[in-house]
Formats: structure tokens, C-alpha cells, sequence
């Protein structure tokens, strides 16, 4: 009668109802019997789930696989955490009309996977220039995950006024170019993308040798032109993803404004992102003020945020959050050490740099304090596990002048970390408590050798069962499933999220108890496709197995041998 069975779990079903221990059977991809008593096991796979939850399959809504999906669609490393859909084209950055040069370029240094990398795989496989042609192309990939994707603003608009214009302040659209633009949002939209995605925070660099350290091309449009735009998600219930500029907070306001649902039909808004900022602690309480506000007013608004501590990693100065201010700026535009390190021994420099780092007021993600900042590697093994503060107190200097010593000597090879906000666990549970938020912002896929939360589920999950262990619930478990998988699959307007009887397959059996190890902990390990090695998180014992329209994606805890590779286990879904 049943492919598969699931025997003995605790069912969560995805929409935040009670959960209950009962076994779950499996036919033709879909869910097709729910039952506390006994089911047919004749002829079908049986998986024991006792003592373990059995989930809905976990939605990630904040991934940049969008290149790595070409040629490694199993897309493994999310799949064995329990995504069993990830959405791509995040950050205005999807590659699906621009050309083969002008998607890389506005792709790799943002994102931080290697130029050298990325333009050869899309030389080799991109044939598309549609949205049509995009989907034609997903649709015959042997997919990990399901795959549901935004259209980038940035790749609309290279790919219709060229890279060299679409960077140009001075250049505003035609109005043939702008109507060019809405029919190939219009074509995503009629293949199911789920909306727009827009950049207007101006950190994000450019790469190759064409137009090298400008924005991103999303940042360059006059506010009319995404309004535009919006219009179109507007009148089909589609959702619009951005991030504001960081160096102008109130420009914030305008895409609270286009959330706004008075006297029209609102726009479904998510904003990157509402952190608990060492850098600034208002942050986060001004971002859920305008977001309930909005939302009182009739909006449709949901800031993004990541339920674990935001970590840094960096190697030298290779790092955005040096965008932030003018004299990390300049540095990260050159493109060699040696340039770099003429400029980090000039005096002038220097005094530029301790004068933006003592700055206290101006616009921040990053505290810039070195002394919260340890240094993981390096070839003078004595700094390792220390402080930039300390060294410097140690040997009596400012500790930017030991810093940019520092580069000058070991450049790269100087790794070091910091955590730049979430860092207050009772800040934490009350973020992702708002209803005003979306539980999200992985970056899966992005960032080789900087933190990526590939585990994020798992994260969310720890974070809060220990609050209902320690007897302070931020929230009950039923409901925390449903932030993950439900209530974002009901929002971006996907089938997806939940188990009921008739209900696709996508399924997680997890044991709880596993759940108290750390998380956080750093591995590395081969990026499919790519030859390299990236940052991930591995975590022993938690995610038993998952399945993915039916079929058995992970068993034991290790995506099985055909994931991505001969068959494929996701689909391409459109948005309703």
C-alpha cells in the first residue's frame, strides 16, 4: 500500500497544531495516511523514528546557491540539516537574464566564491537569457532540495542597460529599457518566481576588471524604478526581498512605505535584517517598532532573522564589513597585497584609519574593536587564540597600528574572528518570538571561508528547546516547527511546510536529544563542483533522515550516494 513508513515519532505537522506520537505513511511522494494505530509496512521502506520528531522538511528562505546549484544541484550540505527547499536569487543577485561575464562579476566578490570558479562554470552551462529558458534548465537538474527562487534586480537590470550603464549614476533607464525590465519580471512571475529581490546597500562590490569595486547595479535606481517594479508583485501577491542602506537608516522608510497596505492592496516586504548589533543597540528595537507599525497600518512587512550569534571570520582585510567606512573602503578596492600594503604603511592612511576606527556615532554593523576580535591563525603562532588589544598593549602601540603591521607582515594568512551581534541570548529569544520576522538568513552557498549557517534550523530549534528546558519558554515547540516550515511556506505562497494527509512529502526525522551539542563549531569540508574546500557545520546524530518528495534524501545522517548526482529528489515549485 505505502512506499514508505514512519513509525513512532513525535509528529510536529508544520501549522503549529498539538503534536502527538503517531505513524506516518508515504505513497507517490505525498503524505497518505496519518494514524496512532498500526499501518500496512508490506512492501514498504520502514523507518523507526522512535523517541525522535518527526518534522515537515525545513524551508530555507536566504541562500546564494544560485551558481552552485549549475553543477552540484544536491545542494548537500543544506539538504543533511534538513532543507528540503531553499530559496535562491537572493540580494538582488540571480543568474537568469544577464550575460555570462556580467552575472559573475556582480555575483563572486559579494558573495565571496573565487571569480576563477564561477565564470568558468557559467561559460560552460549557461544557455539561458530568460526566465523561461531558467526554469527549463532547473526543471532537468537531478535536484537536492525543491528549488524556489526571487528574480535579482541587479541581474534585470544588467542584463537590459549593460553593466557599464546600469553603474552609472547619471544613467537613468529608457523608458523601452524599463518596459523591457516589467516583461521579464512579468515572464518570472508567470513561471512561478516568487518575486523581486533589490539591493540599496551600497557595501556590495563588483568584481572583474570591467567595472571593479562599484555597487551592485540594484543600488543605482532612482526609487521610481523599483516602484515600478513593485507594482507588478503588487497586483499578483508576490513578495519584494531587500536591504536597506546601512549608512542611510532612514531610507528604510522607503520600503516601509511600499509595504503599506492603506487604500491599496499592501506589498508582502522582507527586509535583511534585525540584528542585535554590538555596534549599535538601538538597531534592533527601532527595527521592531517600524515593523509593527507597519504592519498596524495594513502592511505586510517581516524583517529576517538569524536565530544564533552573528559570527565573522575573516582573512586579513578580506571582509565587507571594512566597506563601512572610508578607510576599509580603500583598501578593500585595490586589488593586489602590494598595492594594499603601500597604502597600510602611509602615515596619512593610518591616521584615516584610528580616526574612522574611534568613531562612536556613524552608521555601523561592525563595533570596530579589535580587542573583541581573536586571531584563529597565523604563521607567528604566539598571537593564536589572543586579541588584537592585547598584543598591541603588550607591545606598547595603537592597536590599528598593530593591525595594519600585521597585514603588512602576514596579510592573508592572518585569520581572525568576531561575533558582531545576537551575541545576548535573551535579545535573541525575544527576536525570534516577534511575529514581525522571519526566521531566515543563512546565506547557504555564499562566503568559502566565512561563517555560512547551513545548520540554521537546527540553531533555531536549540535555541529553543533550551529556553523550554531552563523552564523560560520563548516559545512552544509546535510553534517553533511552524516558524521554520509552515508559516514561511504560507507567507511566500509555496506548497510546502507541512504534513497532513494529501501534502507533499518532505519529511525530517531528527533526535532531540542530540540537540545539546554544540552547533557552532567550524568544519571543512569539499564544495562540490568547485574543487575547494568551505566553512560548514557537521553535526553528528541529529538529523536521522530526510526525505524529499518521498524519496529517502539522508539516511543515518548522510545524504545518500545519488543525491544531485544521478537522480534528482526536489523540484522547481512555483509560487501559488
Amino acid at each position: 500500500m505505502f512506499d514508505v513508513v514512519i513509525n513512532n515519532g513525535r509528529l510536529f505537522d508544520g501549522t503549529g497544531a498539538p503534536s502527538r506520537v503517531c505513524n506516518l505513511a508515504i505513497r507517490d511522494g505525498v503524505v497518505a495516511d496519518i494514524s496512532e494505530q498500526p499501518l500496512d509496512e508490506a512492501g514498504a521502506r520502514v523507518i523507526d523514528a522512535g523517541g525522535c520528531w518527526v518534522t515537515p522538511g525545513f524551508i530555507d528562505t536566504h541562500t546564494h546557491y544560485d551558481a552552485e546549484l549549475i553543477v552540484a544541484p544536491g545542494l548537500s550540505e543544506s539538504v543533511r540539516h534538513g532543507v528540503t527547499t531553499a530559496l535562491i536569487g537572493s540580494c538582488s543577485l540571480s543568474m537568469v537574464c544577464s550575460d555570462v561575464e556580467d552575472a559573475s562579476d556582480i555575483f563572486t566578490r559579494v558573495e565571496t566564491v573565487p571569480r576563477e570558479k564561477v565564470l568558468p562554470i557559467l561559460q560552460q552551462n549557461k544557455t539561458w537569457r530568460t526566465p523561461s529558458e531558467w526554469v527549463g534548465f532547473i526543471e532537468r537538474q537531478p535536484l537536492g532540495p525543491n528549488i524556489i527562487s526571487f528574480l535579482g534586480h541587479s541581474d534585470l537590470r544588467v542584463a537590459v542597460m549593460g553593466l557599464h550603464r546600469s553603474t552609472d549614476r547619471a544613467v537613468r533607464p529608457t523608458e523601452a529599457e524599463l518596459l523591457q525590465m516589467e516583461s521579464l519580471l512579468e515572464e518570472a512571475l508567470d513561471e512561478g518566481f516568487l518575486g523581486l529581490s533589490s539591493m540599496c546597500l551600497k557595501w556590495d562590490k563588483i568584481d572583474g576588471d570591467r567595472e571593479w569595486s562599484k555597487s551592485l547595479p540594484s543600488t543605482y535606481a532612482r526609487w521610481s524604478e523599483v516602484k515600478r517594479l513593485n507594482e507588478h508583485l503588487r497586483r499578483r501577491g508576490r513578495v519584494h526581498q531587500g536591504a536597506p542602506n546601512a549608512a542611510n537608516p532612514l531610507q528604510i522608510f522607503q520600503y516601509l512605505g511600499e509595504a503599506l497596505g492603506v487604500l491599496r492592496k499592501p506589498l508582502k516586504t522582507t527586509l535583511i535584517s534585525m540584528l542585535d548589533l554590538k555596534g549599535n543597540k538601538t538597531v534592533a528595537p527601532m527595527a521592531k517598532l517600524a515593523a509593527r507599525v507597519t504592519n498596524l497600518l495594513g502592511g505586510d512587512f517581516r524583517w529576517q532573522v538569524l536565530p544564533t550569534p552573528f559570527a565573522i571570520y575573516a582573512d586579513g582585510i578580506d571582509h565587507v564589513v571594512f566597506e563601512e567606512f572610508g578607510a576599509g573602503e580603500m583598501a578593500r578596492n585595490l586589488k593586489t597585497e602590494v598595492e594594499q600594503n603601500a597604502l597600510f604603511k602611509d602615515e596619512a592612511y593610518r591616521r584615516k584609519f584610528r580616526r574612522f576606527y574611534s568613531e562612536k556615532f556613524s552608521p555601523r554593523v561592525w563595533q570596530r574593536d579589535f580587542g573583541d576580535a581573536i586571531i584563529l591563525d597565523c604563521p607567528e603562532k604566539r598571537y593564536v587564540g589572543r586579541d588584537f588589544a592585547d598584543i598591541a598593549n603588550e607591545k606598547g602601540m595603537h592597536v590599528v597600528d598593530l593591525f595594519l603591521d600585521l597585514m603588512v607582515e602576514y596579510g592573508r594568512k592572518l585569520r581572525w574572528f568576531t561575533i558582531i551581534g545576537n551575541h545576548r541570548v535573551d535579545r535573541l529569544r525575544a527576536m525570534v518570538s516577534n511575529p514581525d520576522t522571519l526566521i531566515t538568513f543563512s546565506d547557504a552557498g555564499a562566503h568559502i571561508r566565512n561563517m555560512a549557517f547551513y545548520n540554521l534550523p537546527l540553531r533555531f530549534l536549540q535555541l529553543i528547546k533550551q529556553s523550554i528546558d531552563e523552564g523560560n519558554p520563548a516559545m512552544s515547540l509546535e510553534r517553533a516547527v511552524h516558524r521554520l516550515t509552515g508559516e514561511q511556506a504560507q507567507w511566500m505562497g509555496i506548497d510546502a511546510g507541512t504534513l497532513r494527509v494529501g501534502d507533499r512529502a518532505d519529511v525530517v526525522v531528527l533526535d532531540p536529544s542530540q540537540l545539546g551539542q554544540p552547533l557552532d563549531i567550524e568544519t571543512w569540508a569539499e564544495m562540490e563542483g568547485f574543487g575547494l574546500e568551505r566553512m560548514v557545520n557537521r553535526n553528528a546524530g541529529i538529523v536521522r533522515n530526510v526525505l524529499i518528495n518521498g524519496k529517502v534524501a539522508v539516511e543515518e545522517g548522510e545524504p545518500v550516494a545519488e543525491l544531485g548526482k544521478v537522480q534528482g529528489f526536489g523540484r522547481y515549485l512555483r509560487a501559488r
